[in-house]
C-alpha cells in the first residue's frame, strides 16, 4: 500500500467519525462506559482472588502428639505431613515455645503469676505441629488422614477459612461476565450503526471508486480506521479516571477500616493495572473492528 493511499485512508477515518460526531461520541461513551465496568469487575475480582490466597496461606491445621514419642518418631510425623499434597509447609511448636507463647500472650500484663509455674510447665504435652494448607478445600481430607495417624493424640482444624471469600469472587466473575457481555453486545450494535451512517454518506462516493476500480480493502479501510479509532479512545480514558480511583480508594479503606487490615489485603495498583491497561485497549480496538466488520459486510457492497 503506498504511503499517500495511506494518509487518505487515515484522514477518511477521522473525517467519518466528525460527520458523525453524535454517533461517534455515543459509541466512544458506551465502549468508556463498558471498559469502566470490566475493569472495576476486574479489580474486584482479582482482589477477591489475592484476599483468597492470602486467606489460604493463614489456614492451618494443629496436630498434637501422643505421650512418649520421641524426638525421632516426632521428626519422622512431620515427614509424613510434609509429604502430603494438601500441605504447603510445617512447623514445629515445642512444650517449652508453646508456654512461652502463652505467657507472653495472656500475662504480659502480670508476669508474676506466671512465676508460679516456673519449674512446671503447664502445657508439657502440647508439642505439636502446624500444618499449612495449599488449598483451604483440601482441610476436611487432611484432617481425616492425621487423626487417623499412629502417634497422633488430637487434631485441631483452625477455624478461618477462605470459602466464604471464595465463594464470593466466583459471584463477582459471573456477575463481571454477564455485565461486559451485554455492554460489549450494546457497543459493537452502536459502532455498527455509526458506520453505516458513514458508509451511507458516502454511498455515492464508494460506487464511484469501485466503478474505476478501487479495492474492498480500499475502500473499507477508512471505516476500519474510524472504528479502531473509536475502540481505542473509548478504552483510553476510562483507564486514567479507574487508576486515579483505584488509587484513592485503596487509601480511603485502608484508613477508615485499619482494624481489618490482615483480611483487606489489596494488589497494588502496578500489578493490577499492568494487566488491565493491554487487555482493555486490546478489548476496545476488537470492538471496533467487529462493529465495523459487520457494518460493512451487509453495507459497503454498492
Amino acid at each position: 500500500m503506498k504511503i499517500r493511499s495511506l494518509f487518505y485512508q487515515i484522514r477518511q477515518g477521522f473525517k467519518n467519525i466528525y460527520r458523525n460526531r453524535l454517533f461517534s461520541l455515543a459509541s466512544i461513551a458506551t465502549i468508556a462506559a463498558c471498559i469502566f465496568i470490566f475493569g472495576v469487575f476486574y479489580s474486584i475480582f482479582t482482589n477477591f482472588q489475592y484476599m483468597v490466597q492470602k486467606a489460604e496461606n493463614n489456614i492451618s491445621v494443629t496436630v498434637f502428639f501422643k505421650e512418649g514419642l520421641t524426638d525421632a518418631d516426632i521428626r519422622k510425623l512431620g515427614d509424613t505431613i510434609k509429604s502430603r499434597v494438601e500441605v504447603s509447609d510445617i512447623h514445629f511448636t515445642s512444650a517449652e515455645e508453646a508456654w512461652n507463647n502463652f505467657k507472653t500472650e495472656y500475662f504480659a500484663d502480670y508476669p508474676e503469676l506466671a512465676e508460679g509455674f516456673k519449674n512446671d510447665n503447664p502445657l508439657a504435652n502440647s508439642a505439636s505441629y502446624e500444618v499449612y494448607l495449599n488449598d483451604a478445600g483440601m482441610q476436611s481430607s487432611l484432617v481425616t488422614y492425621l487423626e487417623n495417624l499412629d502417634g497422633v493424640r488430637q487434631v485441631n482444624r483452625s477455624e478461618a477459612t477462605a470459602s466464604g471469600l471464595s465463594s464470593a469472587a466466583k459471584l463477582v466473575g459471573y456477575v463481571s461476565l454477564a455485565v461486559i457481555v451485554i455492554l460489549l453486545a450494546v457497543s459493537i450494535f452502536l459502532i455498527t450503526n455509526t458506520i453505516v451512517i458513514g458508509i451511507t454518506v458516502r454511498k455515492e462516493e464508494i460506487s464511484i471508486m469501485k466503478f474505476i476500480g478501487a479495492t474492498d480493502a480500499f475502500v473499507n479501510a477508512p471505516f476500519f480506521i474510524e472504528g479502531i479509532t473509536i475502540g481505542v479512545i473509548g478504552s483510553i480514558l476510562p483507564l486514567f479516571i479507574l487508576r486515579y480511583m483505584y488509587s484513592r480508594l485503596v487509601e480511603y479503606v485502608l484508613g477508615k477500616f485499619s482494624v481489618l487490615s490482615n483480611i483487606l489485603v489489596f494488589l497494588p495498583a502496578n500489578s493490577v493495572f499492568e494487566v488491565l491497561i493491554p487487555v482493555a485497549i486490546a478489548l476496545g480496538i476488537g470492538i471496533g473492528i467487529i462493529g465495523t466488520l459487520f457494518a460493512v459486510r451487509k453495507h459497503a457492497n454498492v
